[in-house]
């Protein structure tokens, strides 16, 4: 469960580390910085025309947080053993086919699920005070680091969220995770395709179809 009302922030507060394709000699805190920017910028022309034309919306949504998550990495964490190295090379090539093809599925599964849901939720949150804490020196060369944001609403204390950024082969700084106080995304989501496979014995192709209920349910 989600402590001090947090699950409808839950719903939002990933969107926040977003921004537009960002430069290889940008820092991870720099593509946090950005993002705050250009979300608030959705949030704020966002009144005007959501309630007629959500798809909209969406649309603008996607454009920030697109070029910068990791969905397919997000995905196969989320899979967990279900779409490991060692499972993969212990299918013949047929079954190797197919998890490759479940993999692609539930990547946009992923994809369009988080944008519909947290970009309802981040809707509530356009007033809201954002500030990044400054940059960890101990993780500087890494190519995994955490960035610190504190965000303010209407709560005694600000809500700690940390984005687990990654490099990829190009040197760009993509989402791979995010954790809400102590609440980390990708655990839960993890958990939960875990009871949606054990639901279907095993049948992974359940599993990705009925996935939005599945989250629904257990959120």
């Amino acid at each position: 469960m989600f402590k001090r009302g947090l699950q409808p922030f839950a719903l939002a507060a990933g969107l926040l580390f977003c921004s537009v394709f960002a430069a290889a000699q940008d820092t991870a805190h720099d593509v946090v910085r950005k993002a705050t920017d250009d979300i608030l910028e959705v949030l704020k022309q966002a009144p005007s025309y959501v309630d007629k034309d959500p798809d909209r919306y969406y649309d603008a949504v996607h454009q920030v947080l697109d070029p910068v998550i990791d969905y397919r990495g997000f995905a196969r964490g989320v899979m967990g053993d279900y779409a490991s190295t060692p499972r993969y090379r212990s299918l013949d090539e047929a079954g190797q086919a197919e998890l490759r093809d479940q993999l692609e599925r539930f990547t946009e599964t992923i994809r369009i699920g988080l944008i519909r849901t947290y970009g309802k939720g981040l809707l509530a949150f356009g007033g809201s005070r954002f500030e990044l804490a400054s940059p960890d020196d101990s993780q500087a060369g890494g190519r995994v680091v955490s960035v610190e944001q504190l965000i303010y609403n209407d709560q005694a204390k600000p809500y700690v969220v940390k984005y687990q950024m990654g490099q990829d082969r190009s040197a760009e700084w993509k989402l791979r995770n995010v954790i809400i106080e102590d609440i980390n995304l990708g655990q839960i989501y993890r958990q939960q395709f875990e009871a949606a496979a054990r639901k279907y014995k095993g049948d992974l192709n359940a599993v990705i179809t009925n996935w939005s209920s599945e989250e629904a349910d257990a959120s």
